[in-house]
């Protein structure tokens, strides 16, 4: 049996090797916060990050063929970031549920305040609570699992900013602790169907390919993807702008969403009433066999719960969630209300509903953050 070695005295090689394939910003500052000899085998992020907010050219000139005849406004790209929260020593007087976890959604300005929204509403539907909170992550294990942005512009005489009303969806990449702000490129849904890119630096959108039947965009293994209203996936290739085939069509719903769930690529087929094409009636899930060139008819999640968010989807287990079961869709209806469909019984319940058993969005009570739906509120954190 080999000599152990210390974590210190790991080979400055094999530490820069391990800290370079780290992607989180996260992740690299606990890296970096092991030892000294850890902290110098890697630099702290990109020479030249991604500080948000990002400006793009105003995405309402990219379908015009004349020129506009108002000034083009500036288009600002926002960014939150997802993460998966666990008290690290939870109270023995508390709850058996209090070392589950939770979701937070966080905007973070380059001063470092943090604003935590909904994970699932978007920007317009927050709510203030005014009272300041500190959260030392020290305290707590944190699992950074993804990014959502929105493309705003700043009010007239207003500080303000909001979303520009032609853009439904957008996706960024390469968006990494390593990545340089140059390197930045945006695939972009707009509420007509339409895709648009740009890439950092760019004077105008570029429109890809003539179609305007999208319904979601996603990054999957380092590539553009969407899908379209018949469920055909296609793979965008970043200097050409072509767009290719990634796999053959599914599921006869009224919309269908992207999503990643444990390295896999699905499709979530929304399913509306007949009578009444606003209201949603159920879903169906399918799995893409890549070897096959396939989809799968999906009858159980298991543990996983799909979030279908304003400005992002995702899945997140709910096994280290308190109180959950999994195998359920959450999602927007058009009165903006959450909504879970359980695939087991099909039903849908509204997401209030079952709050006092539904802990993926509330912090457990011991945290002292405030519990609130759909809450918003400043606060610093400590490192």
């Amino acid at each position: 049996m080999g000599e152990r070695v210390k974590w210190s005295d790991l080979p400055t090689e094999l530490l820069t090797m391990i800290g370079r394939s780290l992607d989180t910003r996260i992740d690299v500052l606990r890296f970096r916060s092991i030892c000294s000899s850890w902290r110098s085998s890697i630099p702290p992020f990109s020479a030249n990050p991604p500080r948000f907010p990002l400006q793009f050219p105003d995405p309402n000139t990219a379908t015009l063929t004349e020129p506009p005849r108002w000034p083009p406004r500036l288009a600002f790209l926002f960014q939150t970031t997802l993460y998966y929260i666990q008290t690290l020593n939870p109270s023995t007087s508390s709850s058996t549920l209090s070392n589950k976890g939770w979701l937070m959604k966080v905007d973070e300005s380059n001063s470092g305040k943090l604003r935590f929204v909904n994970p699932v509403l978007d920007s317009r539907t927050r709510y203030t609570i005014t009272r300041p909170k500190t959260l030392n992550l020290l305290n707590f294990r944190v699992v950074e699992f993804g990014k959502a942005y929105t493309l705003q512009f700043q009010l007239p005489r207003k500080r303000r900013y909001v979303p520009f009303p032609c853009v439904k969806k957008l996706v960024v990449f390469p968006n990494s602790a390593w990545t340089n702000v140059d390197e930045c490129s945006i695939l972009m849904i707009f509420v007509d169907g339409k895709l648009g890119f740009a890439k950092r630096g760019d004077k105008k959108w570029t429109l890809v390919g003539e179609s305007s039947s999208y319904d979601d965009i996603i990054v999957y293994k380092g590539q553009f993807y969407a899908v379209d209203r018949v469920g055909i996936v296609w793979w965008i290739e970043c200097s050409s702008l072509k767009l290719v085939q990634f796999s053959p069509l599914c599921g006869l719903g009224s919309q269908k969403h992207l999503v990643v769930s444990c390295g896999a690529l699905y499709v979530v087929d929304k399913y509306n009433d007949i009578d009444d094409d606003r209201k949603v009636v159920g879903f169906k899930v399918y799995k893409l066999d890549e070897e096959l060139g396939q989809w799968v008819l999906v009858k159980s999640l298991g543990d996983q719960v799909f979030v279908l968010g304003a400005d992002c989807s995702f899945s997140v287990s709910a096994r280290g969630c308190s109180g959950y079961t999994g195998d359920c869709i959450l999602f927007i209806d058009h009165r903006d209300e959450t909504l879970v469909f359980n695939l087991k019984d099909h039903s849908i319940l509204k997401h209030h509903s079952i709050h006092d058993h539904f802990g993926l969005f509330w912090p457990p009570d011991h945290t002292g953050l405030p519990q609130a739906d759909g809450w918003v509120f400043d606060c610093e954190y400590t490192w």
